[in-house]
Formats: structure tokens, C-alpha cells, sequence
């Protein structure tokens, strides 16, 4: 427990210094294509990571991974040291609150509130489904456990394709005209989703190939919204507060779908699909929500519109 709460400290900061290193090094016209690129990282982890992992499990012992990892991180620390440029401009001012000032100041300002709610929004609208998944495709649907992984496998492979196109056509189509479209249209695979019967495996592999695809996909929009939303010189404590705004509604969104959810006396899941529902209201408000939160000047919107 104490070794995944140091991950969890470490991991979390670090998620939340990519999205802002993101945002102050890429001019907000071009930052959906940047977004893009950041989340088909997640799918290339899912497509190699994944496997890789359990293979050096199996061969190696359950340690190996976590081993691995350690050494990987290591050799991406000594690679962002000689590659990173500085991006210290913003603290060319001339003075700076203190710690909890700042932060303070942060979570005072209207729009970095909308900002937050529209983020926790976009997180809620998959965990109230997504992390009972395999459990509905094992008992409903009648998938073997040898069989989930093509699950994650193809989403992981298509998103890491679709996920660049989306970056790039959230610049030329607008951020937030693509991301309403994306957080309608994910409604569709996950209703179908959480209804699906038993059915042959390629038949899956569409539904949860499409849903996987609009999942990700609407994140790349509304995250390079959201870190347009502060001003550079607090970037990195908003991103790092959003950060902790998304895990806790990563895990309200889990214990409502648990809550949902059940089992009937022949072990199939029942009312998974009122978890789809509720995750569908999350959608809808937060399709209503995005066009409150402003992009911040500094941001570059002047020139382009959101």
C-alpha cells in the first residue's frame, strides 16, 4: 500500500507536468495536434505495455515490470534533461504568492472552477462504465478471459491512429465543435455497450473498438481546452489541482457504477446499463459546460477560436 501511494504521488504530479509542459510549449492553434499525439501514447501503452508486462511476469517473476519501469523512468529522466527546454519564462515576474496563496488564488477564479467541473465531467462519463467492463463481456456477452484482451488490444491499435487525426482536426475544425460532437457520439457505443447480448467476438470488437475510439478521442479537445483555461504563471498548480479533480472523479464515477450495478441468481450483471445512462447525463453536461470555460488569452485563442 505504501509503495502505491509513492507511485500514486509521483505518477500523478508527472501526468499532470506533461499536459502542462504541453500547454506552455505549444501555441493553443496547434495544441490539439500536440494532444493527440500525448494520447496515442496511452494507447501505444496499452497496445505493448500491456503485454509486455505480463510476458516479463510470467518469465520473469511479478517484480520484473515494476523493475522495469523504474529503469525505464530513469532513462526518460536523463532524456527530458538534455531534451526539455527550460520554460521558466513565467516566473519573470515580479513577485510570486506563496504556496498556498497561489493555490488559493487558483481555485478562486470562476473560470478555473468551470474548467475543473468541465474535467471531472469528462472523467465521469466513462467510470461509471469502463472498469466493470470485463465483467459484463465475461458473464453477458460470453467472452472467454482469453479473449478480453483483443478487446483492449484493437481499441489500443485504433486509437493510436484515430487519436493524431482527431488532434489535427480539432485545430482546423475548433476544439470545441469537435469535442460536442465527440461527447454526443460516444453516447451511441456506449449504450450499445452495456445492452449488448451474447455475440460473436468480431461483433464485439466493433462496438468496443468504436466506444474505445470516442472515449479517448473527446479527451484530446477538451484536455487542450482545459489547460488553455489558466494563465501560464499558474499552469502548472491548475494542471496539477485538475490532476487531483479527475482521480477523485475517476473514483466517484467507479463507486456510482458500483453502486449500479449487481448480479442476478445465474451470475449475469444487471442495471449496467443504467450505468451508461448516468454516464451519458456526465456527457451531455458537459457538452453544455464547454462553452463556458474561456481559453486565456495568453493561450493564443485571439488569433484563433476555440
Amino acid at each position: 500500500m505504501a509503495a502505491r501511494i509513492a507511485a500514486g504521488l509521483a505518477g500523478g504530479v508527472l501526468s499532470a507536468m506533461v499536459q502542462t509542459i504541453v500547454g506552455d510549449a505549444v501555441p493553443f492553434e496547434r495544441r490539439g495536434r500536440a494532444m493527440g499525439i500525448v494520447m496515442s501514447s496511452f494507447s501505444v501503452s496499452t497496445v505493448a505495455g500491456v503485454p509486455t508486462g505480463l510476458f516479463m511476469a510470467h518469465h520473469l517473476g511479478w517484480q520484473a515490470p515494476f523493475i522495469g519501469i523504474a529503469l525505464l523512468s530513469g532513462v526518460l529522466a536523463a532524456g527530458a534533461a538534455l531534451t526539455l527546454p527550460p520554460l521558466a519564462h513565467h516566473l519573470q515576474v515580479a513577485r510570486r504568492p506563496p504556496v498556498w496563496r497561489g493555490i488559493a488564488q487558483v481555485l478562486a477564479d470562476a473560470n478555473h472552477q468551470r474548467a475543473f467541473a468541465f474535467s471531472a465531467l469528462l472523467v465521469f462519463t466513462g467510470f461509471t462504465m469502463l472498469p466493470y467492463l470485463t465483467i459484463y463481456m465475461q458473464a453477458n456477452v460470453g467472452l472467454r478471459p482469453d479473449q478480453i484482451p483483443y478487446l483492449y488490444l484493437a481499441g489500443g491499435v485504433a486509437t493510436l491512429f484515430t487519436a493524431r487525426l482527431i488532434g489535427h482536426l480539432s485545430d482546423r475544425l475548433g476544439k470545441q465543435r469537435l469535442f460536442r460532437g465527440l461527447a454526443l457520439a460516444v453516447i451511441v457505443p456506449m449504450l450499445v455497450t452495456t445492452l449488448l447480448p451474447r455475440s460473436p467476438l468480431w461483433v464485439v470488437l466493433i462496438v468496443s473498438t468504436a466506444l474505445f475510439i470516442c472515449m479517448s478521442g473527446r479527451m484530446i479537445p477538451g484536455m487542450a481546452l482545459v489547460t488553455g483555461a489558466a494563465a501560464p504563471a499558474q499552469r502548472g498548480t491548475f494542471m496539477a489541482l485538475n490532476s487531483a479533480v479527475q482521480s477523485a472523479a475517476m473514483g466517484l464515477a467507479s463507486f456510482v457504477g458500483g453502486l449500479i450495478i449487481g448480479r442476478d441468481a445465474s451470475g449475469l450483471v444487471t442495471h449496467y446499463w443504467v450505468s451508461a445512462l448516468v454516464g451519458t447525463v456526465a456527457s451531455l453536461l458537459a457538452v453544455a459546460l464547454v462553452r463556458r470555460v474561456h481559453v486565456h488569452a495568453a493561450a493564443g485563442v485571439q488569433r484563433q477560436p476555440a
